[in-house]
């Protein structure tokens, strides 16, 4: 077998099948037409904007905004978004007028409130550039002379948006420079080489800071970034494309998964005698057990993707030391986080974000937005374990072998057993030791 999927942000990148021009509103699109219940199929985007847009008597549902908000950044930009639903609001509300209908704006303004809280609240990134936050402050400035309990509320909204944005902004831990993996070059003598099982022998407890690691990435992903990962360039909209530094969380993920894979590996391939190796795997065997009862999965995946890559699975007679009754575990396979990736892969390469006569296609964001809404009650998870600091700094840390490093670690450890192997063996010598 060959080395197991990986993940990776760059084939997750889709082009969107797209139609001509947008055509004028046709009679079906009233702007009272409900969008969730029995929501159309599809509608322009100015009634979709419209819709998120609050009056004195209608407030958006919360499941329509967050839906919205989530896929329409595929036509138009956050801040362009913000900026076009405040100036609705001032047209709408005649909040541009010297003498404001104060019964009328009091009606209005906790639904504007609403609206902006569930925006901040859930897509603080939305929130980076400082002219968002003068949109904020001008739509409370205009409303506030009606009941100034507003500015309170908007100060309080603006704090935990502060809040939230430098929690994001420290970044997950130990994902800068630790991902270059080592050559195989010779094998550090014992009494220097740290194996994973030195610093935790204990499967419970390393099942524990693995599920630390994973909470600690997921809680850095914004729900957007699904979105993101998978934009091109609507041609039908003005501005650049939103493709760009805006997934970074979601590839620093998949670095760790493909880290945790290769660290796996290199931690069985490691050892001198195949006794030692045995032993190492049967520990992963059951720190992967525990991953499971705890309801890890995706340390579970990337243990078990790491045990299947070729130098590791062809150590035969490494394998035969292997209690046997530690193999069932192998044989379970879980639904995980890569699988919602996919999930949402497909469903983006599946159907158009807008349709031949240029609406934007609805239904589709709406199934979107239930798999991102998944995603987002799994990452509020509280980590009930202590951290151990010395664990976790291992696991971001250890040096791993390359793919050719694992290769040749494992044809030193178990001789190639057919031709193809033992060219390989020869040329990685050849280019990692310079042996002939």
């Amino acid at each position: 077998a060959g080395m197991p999927q990986t993940l990776s942000t760059s084939n997750m990148v889709t082009p969107g099948s797209l139609g001509p021009p947008p055509t004028e509103p046709t009679d079906g699109e009233q702007a009272g037409q409900p969008l969730l219940d029995g929501a159309p199929s599809s509608a322009s985007l100015d009634m979709l904007i419209q819709h998120l847009v609050p009056t004195a008597d209608y407030c958006p549902e919360k499941a329509y905004i967050f839906t919205f908000l989530l896929s329409s950044r595929l036509f138009i930009e956050p801040q362009e978004l913000l900026a076009r639903v405040c100036r609705l609001c001032v047209e709408q509300q005649q909040l541009d007028k010297p003498v404001l209908d104060k019964a009328r704006v009091r009606k209005f303004g906790p639904k504007l409130l609403q609206l902006l809280a569930e925006w901040t609240e859930t897509f603080p990134r939305d929130f980076q550039e400082e002219s968002t936050i003068g949109h904020l402050k001008d739509m409370v400035g205009r409303i506030a002379p009606c009941d100034e309990a507003y500015r309170k509320r908007m100060h309080q909204l603006l704090q935990a948006l502060h809040q939230k944005l430098a929690a994001l902004g420290q970044g997950p831990e130990g994902l800068l420079g630790s991902d270059k993996p080592i050559s195989y070059r010779t094998k550090p003598p014992a009494s220097i080489h740290r194996e994973l099982l030195g610093v935790c022998s204990d499967p419970y407890t390393l099942a524990q800071q693995l599920t630390h690691v994973e909470l600690e990435q997921l809680r850095h992903i914004g729900p957007e970034e699904f979105v993101q990962a998978f934009v091109t360039k609507d041609p039908l909209a003005s501005t650049k494309p939103c493709f760009s530094d805006k997934t970074n969380n979601l590839e620093a993920y998949v670095k760790w998964f493909n880290r945790l894979c290769f660290l796996v590996a290199t931690e069985i391939c490691m050892p001198a005698k195949k006794k030692q190796r045995a032993q190492v795997i049967e520990f992963f065997i059951d720190v992967a057990r525990e991953c499971f009862n705890i309801g890890n999965f995706n340390s579970l995946m990337g243990i078990i993707s790491g045990m299947s890559m070729s130098p590791v699975s062809r150590l035969k007679k490494t394998w035969a030391r292997v209690k046997t009754a530690k193999f069932f575990i192998l044989e379970i396979v879980i639904p995980f986080f890569s699988l919602l990736i996919k999930d949402i892969y497909f469903l983006n390469e599946g159907c158009a974000n807008r349709l031949p006569n240029g609406h934007v296609n609805f239904e589709k964001f709406l199934e979107l937005a239930k798999q991102v809404g998944e995603f987002i009650t799994w990452k509020q998870v509280e980590c009930p374990f202590e951290r151990d600091p010395n664990i976790t700094h291992y696991l971001h840390t250890a040096p791993i072998f390359s793919e050719d490093g694992l290769y040749l670690a494992s044809y030193e450890s178990e001789s190639p057993e057919n031709q193809t192997e033992k060219e390989r063996w020869k040329s990685l010598r050849s280019s990692i030791l310079g042996k002939t």
